[in-house]
């Protein structure tokens, strides 16, 4: 078949969900009007362990408008059948009101059911809970780490004995909570032994599988709805306890039940990126060419289930040298589970190790991209793989051509603008371009119009947008008589939308679809004595605005809805479907890189440190929507800004409670704290990665941001900060 025009792929267009976002018609979970809905508020325990010793639910049940109150003395025994095609972390999750365990600060005790929100919420304060508390334990640096992870080539120790230039340093990074806009909740609804949920989730198909899991139910009795997410950065890639309260809430109460956590409730009720401590020892000649790299991680986990982050990857790839050791632990501590947060485990790695590198660079006396350079392999150092692409040098020689790193005083506390210091820092960044299995369903109806289906979501980055661009043109048809349906269970399915997987993965099983229906298309025109394609082959047919022609004889031809007409068909339909090599069997090394470039200025006597202007270069691929890309990229900035400069759970290790859970103490970024942020992207197709030629940008974005702001940080002042964020008492 000719190759299609792309028209509607690679143009700056607005989002086609914009107006039903801007209108409030954008309807998310909390919002779908349920007829006999309820409302559940969860009680949550006041320590952080021990056991309940009792539980005195008589005021709350006379307060007007309560229902019901469920606890551990009255809930019934759930199944909670194993879910290994879950994003569960190992261990046992946490089963709700099932005994009278307390295992962290926050946990559900209870949940009070009320005809109204505001009687719910009182009748919940009405709810009296004894204990019998144990010492908690939630402090990283005193917990017993579990057995490592490990991961070696080459002889570390040898390399670094023998090295001629040699840095041990410890980092240490804050928990920090993704705080997206709309709150997790979930209105649940059974009607017989079916269930249906609103959810806010990022996997439609692992909610549904586990609350299959957790009620024993066939898969297809449980219907999961959720077409628009208000933000996640991975908080809703698994599915939380309060999903499960609220359908087993529905099913006691035979009613719909809604219910929404708060954004107290998210601190511990969700997951979170975890505080992590990392040791780096690194090794050169004192030509700065890499020998030897020793990471020593550790991360705070739950004592029941033992999160994995995505923390070893970069150490073992992202730069040439014959000698790296890894040891990877958990911290199994008295806390709710940690889970992924945009970048996950590549945005710490990243700091540490590109942290590291200006460090050596500094004490070289070698410019810190020429560093870099130096040390850039030519195939995978972990795999032995070719890379599908990886320019990261020309993400270095563009980045440092438009921000002006030449400008650059690379003696520190050098440069000056009144009372404030100014400072410029770089870094690399790497994220795992993963695809994984989708699928998706395509129709063109007789009247030229065409419909898509798939159960992935949309929590931000464009998803209706880009897959409706990449079917316009898959189809020869314009963007607006193309409908992109997406977020229901009864839709084919898709894997977690997260992970920069959903581009790749649905827009390929999308693409796939709509080149068959066109292909159907085809097949009907040229083989139709009717049709003024009839004999053409039909490889040399296009579609362009709804009109199938010869690519030599763009005069004839005829229009998608004359054909089917003719032809007496109300439709054509095909599924689609994208199937990567299995896990592990890739043939080719594949991954998403960035250079970000930072500059910073530092208030002398007071330490406040100021963002000035950003600028990141992205070797990810073909990009499909300029204007939702730059969207993800100057997102992803500020939230690094945040990562580097502000975001920082506290938690009372007394008790476990989490200290500032609220907007108003828990800091993150506002426009007064962003100015100058610029996103370039190379020019990519990398079709060895997956038919559309593109590669993930979402996550990406993030990974180097907070290096690159602490390398400024060093430049500006001469002080070296290895722990985030990066505070004006550090500074003093």
């Amino acid at each position: 078949m000719s190759p299609q025009p792309q028209t509607a792929v690679g143009a700056p267009l607005s989002r086609v969900d914009g107006r039903l976002k801007v209108t409030g018609k954008a309807l998310f979970a909390a919002e779908f009007d349920v007829e006999g809905v309820v409302h559940a508020v969860i009680v949550d325990a006041s320590i952080g362990r021990g056991r309940i010793t009792s539980l005195d639910t008589r005021a709350a049940l006379a307060h007007p408008g309560v229902l019901r109150v469920i606890s551990h003395r009255d809930a019934p025994k759930l199944p909670y059948l194993d879910n290994p095609g879950s994003n569960n972390p190992p261990g046992r999750r946490l089963r709700v009101f099932q005994d009278d365990l307390v295992l962290f600060h926050g946990q559900p005790v209870a949940v009070v059911i009320a005809t109204t929100l505001e009687a719910a919420q009182h009748g919940a304060g009405l709810v009296e809970v004894a204990y019998e508390a144990e010492q908690v334990s939630t402090d990283l640096t005193k917990g017993e780490p579990d057995a490592p992870t490990l991961y070696a080539r080459g002889d570390a120790e040898a390399g670094l004995r023998d090295a001629a230039v040699r840095l041990d340093v410890t980092y240490r990074m804050a928990r920090n909570h993704h705080n997206a806009l709309e709150p997790h909740a979930t209105i649940a609804r059974w009607d017989g032994d079916k269930l249906t949920v609103w959810d806010k989730t990022q996997w439609i198909v692992g909610t549904q599988t586990e609350l299959s899991t957790v009620f024993d139910l066939p898969m297809a009795s449980v219907r999961v709805i959720n077409p628009f997410v208000g933000g996640g950065f991975g908080s809703a890639s698994r599915s939380w306890p309060h999903t499960v309260v609220a359908a087993l809430a529905a099913r006691e109460t035979g009613r719909p039940v809604k219910l929404v956590l708060s954004r107290r409730q998210q601190y511990f009720g969700t997951g979170y990126r975890p505080a992590y401590e990392y040791r780096l020892r690194v090794g050169s000649d004192r030509k700065g060419r890499l020998a030897a790299m020793a990471h020593e991680m550790e991360h705070e986990t739950s004592s029941y289930e033992k999160f994995f982050d995505g923390i070893m990857t970069a150490g073992q790839m992202l730069y040439s040298m014959p000698n790296v050791s890894q040891a990877y632990r958990t911290v199994p501590l008295d806390v709710n589970t940690p889970l992924w947060m945009r970048g996950p485990g590549f945005a710490n790695s990243s700091f540490v190790i590109e942290s590291a590198l200006d460090e050596l660079a500094h004490k070289l006396g070698v410019d810190p991209i020429e560093l870099r350079r130096r040390n850039e392999p030519n195939e995978d150092p972990a795999s032995g793989l070719p890379f599908s692409t990886r320019r990261l040098r020309e993400c270095y020689t563009v980045g440092a051509r438009e921000f002006g790193w030449h400008r650059r005083n690379p003696k520190p506390r050098s440069t000056r603008d009144g009372d404030w210091l100014i400072g410029r820092g770089m870094a690399a960044g790497v994220y795992d371009g993963g695809r994984f299995q989708s699928e998706a369903r395509a129709r063109l109806d007789a009247d030229g119009t065409a419909v898509v289906e798939s159960a992935t979501s949309d929590m931000g980055p464009g998803t209706y947008t880009s897959q409706t661009q990449v079917a316009a043109d898959a189809l020869g048809l314009t963007m607006r008589t193309v409908t992109v349906r997406m977020g229901d269970s009864l839709y084919p399915p898709t894997p977690p939308h997260g992970g920069s997987l959903t581009m790749a993965s649905v827009g390929s099983a999308v693409l796939d679809a709509c080149n068959k229906v066109r292909r159907q298309a085809i097949e009907l025109a040229v083989g139709d004595e009717g049709s003024p394609l009839y004999g053409v082959p039909a490889g040399e047919v296009v579609v362009r605005g709804g009109r199938l022609h010869a690519k030599k004889d763009p005069a004839r031809g005829e229009t998608y809805q004359r054909l089917l007409a003719r032809n007496n068909r109300t439709h054509l339909a095909a599924d689609g479907i994208f199937t990567p090599p299995p896990w592990g069997q890739d043939p080719l090394s594949v991954y998403v890189y960035n250079a970000t470039f930072a500059e910073v200025a530092v208030d002398a006597r007071l330490g406040l440190v100021r963002v000035r202007r950003m600028l990141g270069v992205y070797d990810a691929g073909r990009i499909i929507s300029p204007k939702l890309a730059d969207s993800q990229a100057l997102g992803g900035m500020v939230g690094g800004i945040g990562q580097a400069l502000l975001e920082h759970t506290v938690t009372d290790h007394r008790d476990g409670r989490i200290v500032n859970a609220n907007l108003a103490d828990y800091l993150v970024p506002v426009n007064a704290d962003i100015t100058d942020l610029k996103a370039i992207y190379l020019d990519g197709d990398d079709q060895q990665a997956d038919p559309l030629g593109v590669k993930g940008l979402g996550e990406l974005v993030l990974i180097g941001v907070a290096p690159a702001i602490a390398n400024a940080v060093f430049n500006a002042t001469g002080r070296r900060i290895r722990e985030l964020p990066i505070t004006a008492e550090a500074l003093l």
